[in-house]
């Protein structure tokens, strides 16, 4: 387990709450905060890569294929906030949001 990043308190955090080191995503698993869950279904994929491309996070999971060039294997649940983006950009509706709920059981 990473060592979690220190936390600011008010007065240190810089105006408006911005990050301002680019690619710090990956030092923070933010996973837990997630209320739905992307369910992705790869018989419904056309691997257009349109949801990587969107995903805020870089939480999907893409190797190198040989056919295709690249492949999507699914999602990194920890540190994905289950914004939906992806599900909202997909034009094959490969990916559904569901309560994370249905998960922890």
């Amino acid at each position: 387990m990473k060592p979690k990043a220190k936390l600011m308190s008010s007065k240190e955090m810089p105006i408006g709450g911005v990050i301002i080191e680019p690619g710090s995503t990956s030092k923070e698993e933010t996973g837990s905060w997630r209320a739905e869950r992307p369910v992705y279904d790869a018989t419904k994929c056309n691997q257009d890569m349109i949801c990587v491309q969107h995903c805020p996070d870089m939480c999907i999971i893409v190797v190198k294929d040989e056919k295709l060039g690249a492949k999507r294997l699914g999602t990194d649940f920890r540190y994905c906030k289950g914004c939906g983006i992806c599900a909202q950009v997909c034009p094959v509706k490969a990916i559904t949001m569901k309560p994370e709920g249905e998960f922890k059981k």
